[in-house]
């Protein structure tokens, strides 16, 4: 079905498809019967996989990252997709219209996106409104990823973080503090050392707190860039065990513009998709060589295949998560993937996803 309107979806400029499609995806969250009906094409027709990740158990290891459902509007239907979780947001604790428009772009012929969104967000309140209207619709594990406004200095960054936090925490399965996307000024340098062992500092003593309060321990993620150099990575390493964070995710998109790359991607803004595969694998392998097992790693970056998420595993990845093959090959890439992983545990005489990491690795 999907790559029947395709052609007709990327006639339109690329956010105005996104809208369109997000719109049409939120209103079949509100339905029932069409829960049901995507589910029958969908999350029923995909393998069961399950795996643990930070103490939470998933369906399947193929999640779907921020950025597609920002406002929490759809991801009932996302997650009858097929997805093992899906992540929400970016959202800010206030509103703000993000960049200026035009501000996302298709790169067909690699597989590939450029976006320079900036964190475009109604605001917490909108958005929590409506994960506890639509959340009796899935059972789906929801992780929620949480940013600062763009109005708001470094120096008071871990302010709008914590507001977020505090906001979504009840309601929320995980949480991933988004400090690495490229499209709002400045953000990327709460990855420094001295920035990052502050902020993470004060949000896991803030989680500790609300764990006490509510009874309810949610594990804290954060988010790192593919840019970062080894030296970076075991900085960001380091400050993951002082804290005890429960997770990395790496990556997001990456300002490099990597040779193999044929269309013309001059335009600004965070890359994702197909070019940055091998620039996210890299990120995973130095960050494994620092955790190892202790900490997971979330996989993110041109994953298309079940071949792809081979070689995230085989780097360190626990999990993955894919955004960019979505919007190119539609919901069938779910059940692709995930049948390829399955016949390769089969082939391998593995029934369980943690056998299947440590073959791999070994």
């Amino acid at each position: 079905m999907y790559q029947l309107i395709r052609p007709l979806l990327f006639r339109l400029d690329a956010e105005r498809s996104h809208d369109l499609v997000m719109s049409t995806l939120a209103v079949l969250s509100r339905s029932g019967p069409a829960l049901r009906l995507i589910s029958r094409f969908g999350a029923a027709r995909v393998p069961s996989i399950p795996c643990a990740l930070a103490g939470l158990t998933l369906p399947n290891p193929l999640g779907l990252a921020a950025g597609l459902d920002k406002e929490a509007t759809a991801f009932p239907a996302l997650a009858a997709m097929g997805f093992g979780s899906v992540e929400l947001g970016t959202v800010t604790p206030r509103p703000q219209p993000g960049n200026q428009k035009k501000r996302l772009f298709r790169m067909a012929d690699d597989g590939a996106l450029i976006n320079r969104m900036g964190f475009n967000s109604g605001g917490l309140i909108p958005f929590r409104k409506n994960i506890e209207r639509l959340r009796e619709n899935t059972r789906a594990v929801i992780g929620i990823n949480i940013g600062k406004n763009a109005s708001t200095p470094i120096a008071r960054a871990a302010d709008d973080y914590a507001e977020s936090m505090d906001d979504v925490y009840d309601i929320a399965d995980y949480i991933t503090i988004n400090v690495s996307s490229p499209n709002t000024k400045s953000l990327r340098e709460l990855q420094n050392a001295d920035h990052l062992d502050q902020l993470v500092g004060q949000l896991t003593s803030r989680r500790n707190q609300l764990t006490a309060s509510l009874g309810k321990t949610v594990p804290l993620f954060i988010k790192i860039a593919p840019d970062l150099s080894a030296e970076e990575i075991g900085l960001v390493a380091d400050t993951v065990r002082a804290h005890k964070l429960d997770g990395v995710i790496a990556t997001n998109t990456t300002t490099q513009r990597p040779r193999g790359t044929h269309s013309a991607y001059a335009e600004k803004g965070g890359l994702s998709g197909r070019p940055l595969k091998s620039l996210s694998t890299a990120t995973i392998t130095t960050l494994y060589e620092h955790l190892r097992t202790d900490v997971p790693i979330i996989g993110v970056g041109g994953i298309e295949s079940a071949q792809d998420v081979v070689e995230k595993v085989k780097s360190g990845a626990q999990t993955v998560q894919i955004y960019t093959s979505l919007i190119f090959e539609g919901p069938s890439v779910i059940r692709h993937i995930l049948l390829g992983l399955e016949q390769r545990m089969k082939s391998m005489q593995i029934i369980e996803w943690s056998s299947f990491l440590a073959t791999l690795r070994a």
